[in-house]
């Protein structure tokens, strides 16, 4: 199936634009970038607030010292970094000084997931829920459109805790809701993209807009109606919501970009077991094997999650 266009733009671009809204009434945004100012879209911040934003080079570990230390201080501090060194390189400090020490931190993974795919696993970050989730005191937000990146980071703006949200570079779409006139978002609760009655599907971040694809193709080509939940916050998770649909009895398909090992699927394999349900199940990501490199759709596709591949999926698992 051909990859939806859009006139959307990146996440990246909605998070630049809304940091710089909000640091024109609040000289207590302030920036830290690890040699990322330009791939993490804040040239445009940087020109417009040259006080509000600090450099530290390719230095990961000092990038997050550094923000702690100036959140410790009553600032809102960003730490803007790709999300493969980020979560890897400086992850004893985000322990440390950021969740343990509890300075309210907003950790923004950029280029996560499979992003700079053409560069191979060294910058790929397919790790970063299931470390983060092992570290008490920090929330996990992937957006999906720019309305939920817009949202996400006027929340975390003002969070009195720690909050990681990373983010793709791919364009998307402005709201991925079928109804954007009933669009709503809060840190630690799921969005209903889309209702529907056989089966349905908890994606998150960019991986949202491959179960958008392939619940048209199920509809139309098997009259086949499925839930679309976009489960940004991946901790806390909205257990609310996940109960709720796992008392249908009907099956799910969880979609990331990320491991199959500690991530959405198993977050929410976990919880749905431990209380009693025993759905059809299914986690879609990247396997416990070596990366594949390409494009990130070509990578997509390779590990079926496309419109195409997630409708194989489903069509497996309601046994088609």
């Amino acid at each position: 199936m051909e990859e939806i266009k859009t006139t959307a733009v990146a996440n990246l671009e909605i998070f630049s634009e809304v940091l710089q809204n909000l640091a024109a009434t609040d000289r207590d945004i302030m920036v830290v970038t690890s040699d990322s100012r330009g791939s993490g879209k804040l040239v445009p911040f940087g020109q417009k607030y040259p006080d509000q934003i600090v450099e530290v080079g390719i230095a990961e570990q000092n990038l997050v010292g550094v923000a702690a230390g100036l959140a410790s201080m009553g600032k809102k501090a960003f730490a803007v970094s790709p999300a493969c060194f980020l979560t890897a390189r400086a992850l004893e400090q985000i322990k440390n000084d950021v969740a343990y020490s509890d300075n309210p931190v907003k950790l923004i993974g950029i280029s996560a997931g499979v992003s700079y795919g053409a560069l191979g696993t060294t910058h790929h970050s397919l790790h970063d829920f299931a470390v983060l989730r092992a570290i008490n005191n920090i929330s996990i937000v992937a957006p999906a459109d720019n309305f939920e990146t817009a949202q996400a980071i006027k929340a975390a703006a003002e969070m009195k805790s720690p909050v990681y949200i990373r983010f793709g570079k791919k364009g998307m779409p402005a709201n991925l809701q079928s109804d954007s006139t009933h669009s709503e978002f809060k840190i630690g609760k799921g969005r209903i993209i889309q209702e529907g009655n056989d089966l349905t599907f908890i994606a998150t971040g960019e991986a949202v807009l491959p179960c958008v694809e392939a619940v048209k193709l199920l509809e139309k080509e098997h009259n086949i109606s499925c839930k679309i939940i976009s489960l940004h916050t991946i901790k806390p998770l909205d257990t609310e919501l996940l109960l709720a649909t796992a008392t249908t009895g009907k099956p799910i398909i969880t979609v990331e970009e990320h491991s199959i090992n500690g991530g959405l699927g198993e977050a929410v394999a976990s919880l749905l077991f431990q209380n009693g349900f025993t759905n059809k199940f299914k986690i879609v990501g990247f396997p416990d094997d070596h990366t594949v490199s390409g494009s990130q759709i070509e990578i997509f596709n390779h590990y079926g999650i496309s419109g195409e591949g997630l409708q194989k999926t489903a069509l497996n698992l309601l046994k088609l």
